[in-house]
């Protein structure tokens, strides 16, 4: 979870200085999500992300130098410098991509898990997603072929309350929504503190436990807060919610929480922690170097596949 948040503060700083171009949508608030549901999964499973995929591909074990040389356009990225930040992929480990279509990757999750079983695979695919994909008809219908067909996809909705901007009534609103119909199409669904990484490791564990065992889709909503707005269009708190909000919000924030629980339950020192951010510093640093001295892709490189 350090990693993730001091990658992506240097992301922001970068991106500030010009360095990084296009859209770019933090994931700061978010980590416990991703960090405990990469925990529950084996290293054959699948996954598929939204746009703000920057941590859950670090929290795959991603290469932190090529995600940071492809938000820096370089061809030593993980798309060689074509996909940027909201187009990630690492087919090695799985990482099937981030998508910018809100709600679009719904139904290549699913294909993916139709072609596990086609196969006859014991894999799951996890699949990312806020709540803001909840009205699209693309979510609706891959819940409910995914129900028909006994599909096994863990559906992960990380309901952070304001979509790309939306009042918290609508939001709760909407994700509601989509919690009836998910059990209506005969998906079982759940909820889990997307604040706490041990609450999700555990509630991802036992949804994932039961998609093998029961062959049947799982829909869990991690309840969750991003502490800056939507993108870097809105880098603060956006005008959608106060300032008091989200400082209220950060009482929560999921490294404190850890940190608490690992000195006051685990007997860990404040030296650990000291040493661990000397550790992620230099990963980070080392990673925008990378991306820095990377070259820019040739011309040539237009016609190149980026997966080969």
């Amino acid at each position: 979870m350090l990693l993730i948040r001091r990658f992506e503060e240097r992301s922001a700083e970068m991106y500030a200085l010009g360095k990084i171009g296009g859209f770019c949508h933090l994931y700061i608030g978010e980590e416990a999500v991703a960090v405990g549901a990469m925990d529950a999964l084996r290293p054959d499973d699948y996954v598929f992300s939204s746009y703000r995929d920057h941590g859950h591909c670090l929290a795959r074990g991603c290469d932190p130098k090529a995600v940071m040389a492809e938000l820096f356009g370089r061809s030593t990225g993980l798309c060689k410098g074509k996909g940027g930040s909201m187009h990630l992929i690492d087919v090695e480990r799985r990482f099937m991509g981030g998508y910018a279509i809100v709600g679009g990757h719904l139904p290549l999750a699913a294909g993916a898990a139709f072609a596990i079983n086609y196969r006859n695979g014991n894999q799951i695919v996890l699949c990312f997603f806020g709540e803001g994909a909840v009205p699209t008809g693309a979510c609706h219908e891959t819940l409910n072929l995914a129900a028909m067909w006994g599909l096994p996809v863990l559906f992960l909705c990380e309901n952070n309350r304001y979509c790309m901007g939306t009042p918290v009534e609508r939001a709760v609103a909407l994700y509601a929504d989509v919690s009836k119909n998910a059990v209506a199409y005969g998906i079982e669904a759940g909820c889990v503190d997307g604040m706490d990484v041990l609450a999700v490791r555990d509630a991802v564990d036992k949804a994932v436990d039961q998609i093998r065992t029961n062959k049947r889709p799982f829909f869990l909503e991690a309840s969750t807060y991003r502490f800056l707005g939507h993108s870097m269009a809105d880098p603060s708190h956006g005008h959608y919610r106060t300032k008091s909000e989200v400082d209220e919000a950060k009482k929560r924030d999921p490294l404190l929480l850890l940190k608490t629980k690992l000195l006051d339950e685990r007997g860990a020192a404040e030296a650990d922690f000291t040493t661990l951010e000397q550790e992620v510093k230099k990963i980070v640093d080392e990673a925008v170097d990378f991306a820095e001295t990377s070259p820019v892709p040739a011309m040539e490189a237009l016609a190149e596949d980026v997966l080969t």
